[in-house]
Formats: structure tokens, C-alpha cells, sequence
């Protein structure tokens, strides 16, 4: 057994309830992929994308909706060894790759405010746009269950307003396009636990604002939530989950205002 078929094998064995089950649940749950469809899988080198890869390449072979996956890898400006360790996690999955260059980290990093959100938004429209010469329909990205519920409580305690992270989001600038996030009902605790278990080493985002986050030059808002949603765990187990859950049943008519493609709805001002 080569060691790609030993990792791929720990996904449905040892990982089989913790990873491969909710992956699976959650594509038929919100329906994230459909027959005929045209999957670009967006590697970015670290362990959400390079798992979310293995675990399509897994499910393909195995559904009975036919369709299609390519392997896409954008280098936004990787230092050499963090390019490297890319590849080499990639030929270690056994994941076949196309990779192209950019500036993003370049361009991303000269901004004052909110390099991480035009960095972020950069990279979206690179992937769709080099997803669709591809010949595909969606792009699938690596964010998990964590992701989901932070990024709510980031927008409600720092943004002022009640929004999500759908796990399917149809593309604005992209017509016919759609994002799906295949890991939605995954833990990333779980992803940890494979990662470690299989000896694996992924990098990180490896610019330079984010190496100043690692330093504790920054302490980034995302790390704030995990933090608090951490601690509300530990003193009410289960909170994370039921946190979640409420995002599926949202009563509009509780709320004073609300916004549906732009339009302000309610008491809103």
C-alpha cells in the first residue's frame, strides 16, 4: 500500500466518523453537487484544501452522480519553501495538479487596511476565472464547520450585522458559477487529528501580515473567536453545535430589519 493509499484509507477507517460521514452528509444535505457538474478544487497548501482534495478525489470514485474534478493550485506569491512543501503535499495525496502564479501577496501587502480582505477577494476571482477556462461550473473551498460559526460571530460582534457562511453561494461576477464548501459539517479539530496522525506538515497562509499574526504582532479577530467560542464549550458542552444549528432555523419575522439582495427590509434605517 503506497502512502496515498494509506492516508486515503484512514479517511474511510480510523477518520470515518469524525471526517468521511459529515463530508458526505454534508454534499447531499445542501445538495452541492449535482450530475454533470464541473468541480474545481482550490488548493491553497494548507490543511483544509489539501484534505478537501483527497476527500473528493474519494468521493468521486465512489458516487453514483457522475462528475467531473480538477486540481487547482494558486500560488499568490509563496516563498520557495512554502511552494515546495505544496507540491510535495499534493504528489504525496496523490493529487493530480494544475498550478499558476499571481502577485496577490504582493499587491495585498502594500495596503494599510484589510489586507487579508482584498487579498481574499483577489484570490476569488482568480480561481473563478481560472476555473471557468477550465471548462467548470464551481469552485469547491476548504472552509469547515469552525470557519462557519466564527465568521457569523465575527460579523455579529464586530460587524454589526447577522450573516453567514452558506454552503453554496452562486457566483456575482461569474454567471453560472457557484461556490460550494464540502467541509461544512466537518470539525476542524477532526482535521487536525488527521493531519497529526498521519505525520503531515501543511503551510499555513505564509504572507507576510499573517507571519506577524503567528508572532503576536497582530491578534487577528478570528483568533478572538475561536478563543470565546472555545470558552463557551467549556462551560456549556454542546454550545458550538447548537450555535450552528440555529443558523438553519432563522425566524425573519423576530427581527426589526433584514436585507434580501440588497434591499433593506423592516425597521431598518
Amino acid at each position: 500500500m503506497t502512502e496515498s493509499d494509506r492516508i486515503a484509507d484512514s479517511l474511510q477507517t480510523v477518520f470515518a466518523e469524525a471526517i468521511w460521514q459529515p463530508f458526505t452528509e454534508g454534499i447531499r444535505r445542501y445538495g452541492l453537487i449535482k450530475s454533470g457538474d464541473a468541480v474545481a478544487v482550490c488548493i491553497s497548501g494548507g490543511k483544509d484544501s489539501m484534505l478537501l482534495a483527497k476527500l473528493l478525489q474519494l468521493y468521486q470514485a465512489e458516487s453514483p452522480v457522475p462528475f467531473t474534478l480538477r486540481f487547482l493550485i494558486m500560488d499568490p506569491g509563496y516563498n520557495p519553501e512554502n511552494r515546495q512543501r505544496v507540491e510535495v503535499n499534493a504528489r504525496l495525496l496523490g493529487i493530480p495538479y494544475t498550478l499558476f502564479e499571481t502577485d496577490i501577496f504582493d499587491i495585498a501587502n502594500r495596503q494599510v487596511k484589510n489586507p487579508c480582505f482584498l487579498c481574499a477577494r483577489m484570490r476569488r476571482g482568480h480561481l473563478y476565472s481560472h476555473a471557468r477556462n477550465m471548462g467548470c461550473n464551481k469552485i469547491a473551498l476548504g472552509h469547515h464547520f469552525d470557519d462557519v460559526i466564527e465568521t457569523t460571530l465575527m460579523a455579529m460582534l464586530w460587524g454589526g450585522q447577522l450573516q453567514a457562511m452558506p454552503p453554496k453561494l452562486n457566483a456575482t461576477n461569474f454567471p453560472g458559477m457557484a461556490l460550494i464548501r464540502p467541509l461544512y459539517l466537518v470539525r476542524e479539530s477532526a482535521i487536525e487529528s488527521w493531519r497529526d496522525a498521519n505525520h503531515l506538515e501543511f503551510i499555513r497562509c505564509a504572507c507576510r501580515f499573517t507571519e506577524g499574526t503567528e508572532t503576536g504582532e497582530h491578534d487577528s479577530k478570528r483568533k478572538e473567536a475561536k478563543k470565546l467560542l472555545r470558552r463557551l464549550d467549556e462551560e456549556a458542552p454542546g454550545t458550538s453545535e447548537k450555535f450552528f444549528e440555529s443558523l438553519h432555523h432563522l425566524d425573519l419575522e423576530s427581527f426589526p430589519g433584514w436585507v434580501r439582495n440588497g434591499e433593506k427590509f423592516g425597521g431598518m434605517v
